[in-house]
């Protein structure tokens, strides 16, 4: 039923069927009877698959990646989907509109989506009072991180200042945090995953951190497309640092062994590629860090999930948790249940 809907919807612009899609299923979630059986159908209850990292409960392993909730708004329906956990953001300091459209594109032959959104989203301070918003109309035991990044206009020598503000603004209202550096649709954000300017973001963080009463874990996401030194300073510094834990991986820039054609991919052009084509180097990441680090860094597994075997793979190679997002447009609203019912 699903891949016939999908199909019908892959006719149309990605970004604006995305809004469609969840703005539909807002609607119908208005409905108690169809909220209901929503959630018996898709939302998992056995407790089997709760688990406990970085001193948080998660209901199941399986979250939903930033970039798709950016601004909080569909935290209610994707709870009822299943999701044991959902990151909201990446969110910035002020308000910002992102990258020219189109900015989404599919590439449905490798499974695949390329994205130069841009950090598109309504400021800290929005989201922050829905995610407040939606904690005091539910009882939710569904964890909500905070995905961080700095604005477009933010001069990276004063990046950690944009942390620091967005850090401040949710910290009462989300469960934990990551720093995202990674991204490519930011001019020049890759460049602070140089060891000296993440140490003094993260550890300004951890400062402040350290004065409230009720401290996150802080979380660092890393480029797939790191070279062997840059990844290695990251993981003596998370290990040096104490960092609560690594997601790996954010979407790669790497074009090579796609099927998808070089005529279409140029039209395309510049963005971050996420989907299958990035599973085999997001497991090579993890793998790596979890024995480089003895597994003493919790990880959070993303890139190219899709079934239940994907995310055995994932957490083979030393993940705790897993996050989907291109996985979700390709499979559906029942990802999360397909994959836990054959865990």
């Amino acid at each position: 039923m699903y891949r016939l809907l999908r199909n019908i919807l892959f006719w149309f612009d990605a970004e604006e069927v995305h809004y469609f899609s969840m703005n539909a299923l807002s609607f119908f979630c208005k409905f108690p009877f169809i909220k209901k059986y929503l959630k018996k159908k898709l939302a998992p209850t056995d407790l089997k698959f709760s688990t406990k990292v970085f001193g948080l409960h998660f209901s199941n392993p399986v979250g939903l990646a930033a970039g798709f909730d950016k601004n909080a708004k569909y935290l209610e329906e994707l709870e009822i989907l299943g999701f044991g956990f959902v990151e909201i953001g990446t969110v910035t300091p002020v308000a910002q509109s992102g990258n020219a459209k189109p900015r989404l594109f599919r590439l449905p032959k490798d499974k695949a989506l390329i994205n130069r959104m841009g950090f598109n989203n309504e400021g800290a301070k929005a989201a922050a009072e829905r995610v407040r918003t939606y904690r005091k109309k539910h009882k939710s035991s569904m964890i909500i991180g905070g995905n961080i990044g700095k604005n477009k206009v933010t001069p990276n020598d004063e990046a950690w200042k944009d942390y620091e503000i967005c850090f401040n603004e949710l910290h009462d209202v989300v469960d934990y945090f990551v720093v995202n550096v990674s991204s490519p649709n930011t001019p020049g954000l890759r460049d602070l995953q140089q060891k000296d300017s993440l140490k003094k973001i993260l550890t300004n963080l951890q400062e402040i951190n350290k004065t409230r009463n009720n401290q996150k874990p802080l979380l660092l996401k890393i480029s797939p497309d790191l070279d062997q030194n840059d990844l290695d300073d990251i993981i003596d510094l998370a290990l040096e640092i104490n960092l609560d834990g690594l997601v790996a991986a954010n979407t790669t820039i790497d074009r090579d062994n796609l099927i998808t054609d070089k005529k279409t991919l140029e039209k395309i052009g510049a963005g971050g590629l996420s989907g299958k084509p990035l599973n085999k180097e997001s497991n090579g990441i993890t793998k790596y860090i979890f024995s480089r680090t003895n597994g003493k860094i919790s990880l959070i597994s993303s890139g190219g999930i899709f079934s239940a075997e994907d995310a055995k793979e994932k957490f083979a190679n030393g993940a705790s948790l897993i996050q989907v997002w291109t996985g979700f447009i390709y499979e559906g609203p029942a990802i999360v249940k397909k994959i836990l019912s054959n865990n």
